[in-house]
């Protein structure tokens, strides 16, 4: 469970000044000259078991050096501009609503994987060409407070249009599309939802409802969102947050006495399906390497080690999700989609339109 920063967004927008990132390439820390490393670039959220890293160096017989490069806005950003001398040889964690720009910008090398016959369909956005194999998936989903419901009386959101209705005046808090990751897929959903045209009247009458707006998700999380136990400390007084479906199943999991049940529930109809993928960067240095890190991605073993280390579901056919995610949080039966293309079309203009809308 993560926040995802789009520093890629708002530098299109011109919000973001590029000095920051120029010369990110020269720092000496290109790709992996030694054929036995492997070196991963990844945003901040990766994570994986010390033993079943181990178990791919071990078969592999590379040894696997992680960049980790702040959020996957940021990391993807910083991947284009040093595209021609990567600091890595494979990136992980761009998602769907990247997915056009790192593609446009010619960031990765097609490679079929192996196994990739065992991953849905549907996650496979870049099926024709190969450059992007699918790691992961989750539903950015509005999460409420079982408890502030039950004492008010109240019955929670179900759907987008739910959260507009006056019973739910005052309690939503988002964030902001320019600056998070499930801010911006909040935004995405409703688009999805009610096209190009319906939207912005949709977002007129979430802000006359008092939705209340941060820069990210731990701060709507953590602080604003009185279902979470760490917002709870915090005085949190909002019982609806724009967050995953993720986020039940670690509310009991980092709980110090488990919960028989979890203390926050999920809006089902108000969920946006995000997808993560792995590539092989275009001028890798260790090109065998990061084919065969690919492959471990989505690998039985990887792909069953990943949910309670990044809190997002496997996209493999056939593995094995932690019981607490079956129980606590399981993926949305009907989220919200939209095509990479049409994401990069609109993505810009819907996050400056929204802004103006919703901020000013």
């Amino acid at each position: 469970m993560h926040d995802k920063t789009l520093v890629a967004v708002a530098a299109g927008l011109g919000l973001l000044a590029l000095p920051a990132l120029a010369g990110c390439g020269s720092s000496g820390s290109q790709g992996s000259s030694d054929p036995g490393t492997v070196t991963l670039v990844s945003h901040d959220s990766w994570a994986v078991s010390k033993n079943v890293l181990k178990d791919f160096e071990k078969r592999s017989g590379y040894k696997v050096r992680v960049l980790e490069d702040g959020d996957a806005g940021q990391a993807v950003n910083k991947a284009i501009l040093t595209k021609d001398n990567p600091q890595g040889d494979v990136f992980f964690g761009v998602d769907n609503t990247l997915l056009s720009r790192a593609l446009d910008n010619g960031l990765f090398q097609p490679y079929t994987a192996k196994g990739l016959d065992q991953v849905g369909a549907a996650h496979q956005l870049d099926k024709d060409k190969h450059r992007v194999t699918p790691v992961d998936y989750g539903d950015i989903c509005v999460n409420y407070d079982k408890a502030y419901f039950s004492e008010h009386k109240l019955t929670p959101p179900r759907s987008f249009a739910d959260l507009a209705e006056p019973r739910y005046k005052n309690l939503l808090v988002t964030e902001n599309a320019a600056t998070s990751s499930p801010g911006l897929g909040f935004l995405l959903g409703s688009a999805a939802r009610y096209g190009d045209e319906g939207w912005p009247d949709y977002w007129k009458k979430l802000k006359d409802n008092g939705v209340k707006v941060v820069d990210g998700w731990e701060q709507a999380y953590y602080q604003e969102f009185s279902g979470s136990s760490e917002g709870r400390k915090a005085g949190g007084d909002r019982p609806l947050v724009v967050s995953y479906a993720s986020s039940p199943p670690a509310e009991v999991i980092y709980a110090k006495k488990r919960p028989r049940t979890a203390p926050t529930g999920v809006a089902s109809g108000t969920c946006f399906r995000q997808t993560e993928f792995a590539g092989v960067l275009s001028n890798a240095g260790n090109t065998k390497g990061a084919k065969a890190f690919v492959d471990f991605l989505i690998s039985k073993e990887f792909q069953e080690d990943m949910p309670l280390n990044m809190y997002v579901y496997p996209v493999r056919q056939g593995a094995k999700v932690p019981a607490e995610f079956t129980a606590y949080g399981p993926a949305a039966e009907h989220p919200e989609t939209m095509a990479p293309d049409r994401i990069a079309a609109n993505r810009d203009q819907w996050v400056k339109s929204w802004t103006s809308l919703v901020l000013k």
